[in-house]
């Protein structure tokens, strides 16, 4: 298998974590009446997953798995 491939399904797999984590955020935002912080913690690995991937594509910029089509 090929590196780029690896990377491209390494990135689909973040992209699912930061849809699951963004579902949970809002499930505990709809259903959970008692103040708890699992919606703060569950947006929280949102945005760390978000951050973590923005870094990761910037990183396969520059190892060139990534290339912009022009």
């Amino acid at each position: 298998m090929d590196m780029t491939q690896v990377f491209k399904f390494i990135v689909i797999f973040i992209l699912l974590l930061i849809l699951l984590s963004l579902t949970k955020g809002f499930h505990f935002l709809m259903k959970d009446r008692d103040q708890s912080k699992k919606m703060v913690v569950t947006l929280s690995i949102r945005i760390g997953l978000s951050v973590f991937l923005f870094i990761l594509m910037f990183f396969g910029y520059y190892m060139g798995w990534v290339t912009p089509n022009l």
